[in-house]
Formats: C-alpha cells, structure tokens, sequence
C-alpha cells in the first residue's frame, strides 16, 4: 500500500495537477491509495472516497465519505496545521490566514510545520498497512517522509520539483541541509527529464548514491478529458463550458475592471500605480473566475476568429508580460485575434495597466511599468534576479534603435482595445478541458527554467499548437513533438528564452503558429494520446514504490 505526500490543494497547475493525476489514474488502473494534503474539498474528485482530518490533539475525523466510481480509490488525509502554510510563492489559500514564503519562517516555524505533519503521517503509516511513501518536493514533505521513515522503518522516494528547489532550497541554507538529508536516506529519487536530473545534481550534487537513485518519469496528460472541436463545434463547446461554471463562486466583475480603467492616467507615478494595483487586486477574489467570463466568451467570433491560449499564474516568471508587449505587432498582422488569459495572480492589474497604456499611445506609462514591474507586482515571488519585465525592456530598446518605436506605439493605438484581450480570472480543469480545445495556439514563455510544463501536453492533447521558451523541461517537450512535425513547422513552437530575443520570437512565432493549426491538430492530438497518457507514467511509478 502506497501513501503519496503532498503539502497543498489538488486544484491548479504543477505538482497539484501532477498529484490530483497520478492518484486519478492509480484509481482507474484498480489501485487503492493514500494521499496526505491540504485539499478542503474532496467531494470535487470522484477517486476521493474518504476524507480524514488529524487534529492537533489526536482525534481523527472521518468529514467525508462516499462510494467509488472507479475500481481503485483514494483515502484522503488531512493534518491539521493551525494558521501558517509555508509555501515557496505566494499565493492565496481559503483555509489558512497566515501563508508565508518557507524562506520567511523561523527555525520553529519550520519545525512546527514538520512535527505535525509527521504526527499525522506516523499514524497513517501505522494504521493502513502503508508500505512505502512518495513525497513530492525537495522540502518539506521530504523531511516528513524521512523522519517517519526512521520511526517505521517504511521506505521513501522524491519528487522533486522546480519551484521548491528555486524558491527554498537554493534560497536557503536550512532548506538545502535538510534537502541533502532527506535526499540521502530517500531509496529512490524520481525526475521528470534530464534537465531536472541536472538541477538536482547542481544543487544536490553532494548526496551519496545520487545517480543510482535517480528514475526517470516522463510527464502525463489525461488525454480522456480533452477532444479535438472543430470550429464549427467551438460555440458549442463554450455552451459547455459555461454550464460547468454554473455554480461557481465568482471573483472580478465587469464594474471593477471598469473602475481600474477609469483611474488610470498616463501621469500616474510608480507609487501611484502601486497602490491603484494592489487596492484593485485585494477588491476581489482572485481564486476564482471573472463575475463576467461568460459575457467575454460570448462575445468572441468563435466561427472565425483565430484564438491564442495562455494558461497559468500571472505573475512575471510565467513571462505572460512578453505576449502583452508583443500584441501590437501581432494584431497589425492578425488584427481579429484574441488573446485568452487564464489565471490569476499579482500581475493581472499591471497588465491591464499595461494594455491600457498601449491602446491609449502613452509611452511614459508603458515605460514606467516595465521600469518598475517587479516593485508593481508587489509579490513576495517578485525577488530573484530574472523575474523582472526585462525582456519587454530589451524588446523597446531595439524596436527604438532600429527607429520602429513610432511605429510600434502607432499599431498599439491602432490595434490594441480592450476585447482583444479577455481575462478570465481562475478556470479550474473542468472549465479548461473545454477551452483548450477551442484555441488554435497557445503559448507558455516562461522566463525561469521549469521541469515539466504540464499545460503544454494539455495544448497537444487539445490539437493547439503550443509554444515555448526553448529551454530546460520545455525543450525537451518541444523536441519530443518536433520530430512529428516538418522541422520548418517545428521551428515556429520555439521561443529563445534570451531576454533580448523572447519578444521578437513572440511577434515572428504567433503568427505562424495559427497559420499552422489546422494543419497539425490531428498529429498533436494523436501524438498526446500516443505517448504522454498518465496511465503509463502512474504504472511505473506504482512499480517502483513498491520495489522499494
């Protein structure tokens, strides 16, 4: 019997998708499992038949219970831990007031932390015939499984990911001293790709027996959740999709968008749009969709307009800044196109900023908030070096030297309005499962290295032909699909990641991507259900714990 760990929520992107779809497949595939998190609703995954809460005095409460749809199920175990969630970016959580960038925690926090997770685990461990564990996560599920391991004598593997080892262990001393000890007694240590296997011996280089305790797993996509929609089908597919969103608790409305707009001013200074920025974004949910995504939605051109998809947290390491500075070049070649913005986070306000500044041709404005875009996100994930907007600064410089910028701005106040751009707010994958499939291309330009973009097979698998900053896990994605495709096709997927160049490729790349679709959405869509379906990535890892 296996027990996955994982710190947080199953909802979202990253090691959430990864855990919610590995624990789904294990279910389908006639597996029974335990999962330790932080997930609030288990009633939302049909694979939770039970629930449990482990309260700080040792009482366990069964909250939830139900009969399973598949032949495997999932016993979720939750630890109750008071007000503080460590986290390695910030992001807002329902249950917990106090969520803190684990860098930020005392000595006694972090310890707090470990104690009542291994609490909890140690009796999970006892209870149910657990015989080995995966933790996911360089720190801290890592440390918990270590510790629990020496009680019990159960063996352990890790997963690491990239935001712990960015975010925390290469951050922090502590982390990468607990990291190395937990790596060193772990049996087994999984990496999604070779360019996560090379972080982790640049970082954890030191650990003994490294290398024969690495396994590779390739990333999945649940390719059952996606269709191909041919145009045609599109509006309907969206008719679908609002019916998912039926019940939904809402966040920003139409009259708060409106009311940012209406503030804004091309002299605004960087204070001033500072605070205009966080005041709008503590008026609303964040978590959630727009009050009014629908109306958006409705108003797209389904049956003729081409669409271009991004997906993720809106915050400047994800790189979404790139595609808004790129815009008024595309739309002077596409002008019909819309761009869908999924997500949430502190850099939806300063874009919209942005998108206003565009349309409305001030330049000192747009100077100002790629200037100050790091200070204007005003997020505890907005230090480091390479998350501020310097690509769109490098973009302007050239465009200047080359004597293009009047041009530029004159496309922006020709092209840019405020319906070429929907912000959707928060989509869960029940929403996304329909919009994906409904966008000709999508793009991921991440300015940081990340080990595995799983929205980039959710793209394949939708027949969207994706793009990305061509490096680390995402080159290696892309160069998995290159082969299917001709290598002059194949070149339009990649976005050199040089903050000199990202933007450019942007303006050169979208174009032909949605030029290409069409042609391509049948190899992709085969390609996802060929070899990316999580059924083969959760047999092996089922295997190998069990091998421990």
């Amino acid at each position: 019997m296996i027990c996955i760990l994982h710190g947080y929520l199953l909802e979202g992107s990253g090691s959430n998708l990864w855990t919610r779809s590995i624990v789904e497949s294990l279910c389908r595939q006639g597996h029974d499992v335990h999962l330790m998190a932080q997930e609030n609703h288990p009633e939302r995954y049909d694979f939770i038949t039970e629930a449990r809460r482990y309260r700080e005095d040792g009482e366990v409460e069964t909250f939830f219970r139900r009969g399973g749809v598949h032949p495997g199920c999932c016993v979720l175990h939750k630890p109750d831990l008071g007000d503080t969630l460590p986290v390695y970016v910030w992001d807002r959580y329902e249950e917990f007031s106090r969520v803190v960038p684990m860098v930020e925690l005392s000595d006694d926090e972090v310890e707090a932390y470990v104690a009542r997770n291994q609490r909890a685990l140690r009796r999970i461990v006892q209870e149910n015939g657990i015989t080995a564990m995966h933790a996911n996560h360089a720190v801290l599920m890592s440390v918990v499984a270590q510790r629990v391991s020496q009680e019990t004598g159960v063996p352990f593997a890790v997963m690491p990911h990239g935001s712990a080892l960015e975010f925390a262990v290469k951050r922090d001393e502590r982390f990468l001293r607990l990291a190395e000890e937990a790596f060193t007694a772990a049996r087994r240590v999984f990496a999604i790709g070779d360019e996560m296997r090379e972080r982790v011996r640049g970082i954890l280089g030191g650990v003994p027996g490294l290398e024969e305790k690495f396994s590779g797993l390739h990333l999945g996509v649940d390719t059952s959740r996606f269709e191909l929609v041919p145009r045609s089908a599109r509006r309907a597919t969206i008719a679908r999709m609002r019916e998912s969103l039926a019940d939904v608790p809402r966040g920003k409305t139409a009259a708060q968008s409106a009311a940012l707009r209406g503030r804004l001013r091309g002299d605004l200074r960087p204070e001033e749009m500072r605070e205009l920025f966080a005041a709008a974004d503590a008026a609303y949910e964040a978590k959630a969709p727009d009050a009014d995504v629908e109306a958006k939605l409705d108003d797209v051109r389904w049956e003729t307009d081409p669409t271009l998809l991004f997906v993720g947290r809106l915050i400047s390491t994800k790189g979404i800044q790139g595609v808004i500075a790129a815009l008024p070049l595309i739309l002077a070649e596409r002008p019909e196109l819309r761009l869908l913005v999924v997500g949430h986070g502190p850099l939806r306000e300063p874009l919209e900023g942005l998108l206003w500044a565009l349309e409305h041709g001030q330049r000192g404005m747009v100077e100002r908030i790629v200037a100050r875009g790091r200070e204007l996100e005003g997020s505890p994930e907005g230090e480091g070096e390479g998350v501020e907007l310097t690509q769109v600064a490098r973009f302007l410089e050239q465009l200047d030297a080359r004597g293009e910028l009047d041009a530029y701005y004159a496309a922006a106040r020709e092209h840019v309005r405020p319906d070429r751009v929907v912000f959707t707010g928060y989509l869960t994958h029940r929403e996304l499962r329909y919009l994906f499939p409904c966008c000709d291309a999508a793009v991921f330009p991440s300015v940081v290295k990340e080990a595995g973009p799983l929205v980039f097979l959710e793209a394949l698998a939708s027949g969207a032909f994706p793009l990305g900053t061509y490096f680390a896990g995402m080159k290696a994605s892309i160069d998995s699909v290159a082969a299917a495709l001709p290598p002059e096709d194949a070149e339009a997927m990649k976005l050199n990641p040089a903050p000199e160049r990202t933007v450019a490729d942007i303006v050169r790349h979208v174009p032909a991507a949605l030029a290409l679709s069409e042609r391509h959405r049948e190899t992709l869509y085969r390609l996802a259900r060929d070899r990316y379906d999580w059924k083969s990535v959760a047999a092996k890892l089922y295997d190998e714990l069990n091998a421990l």
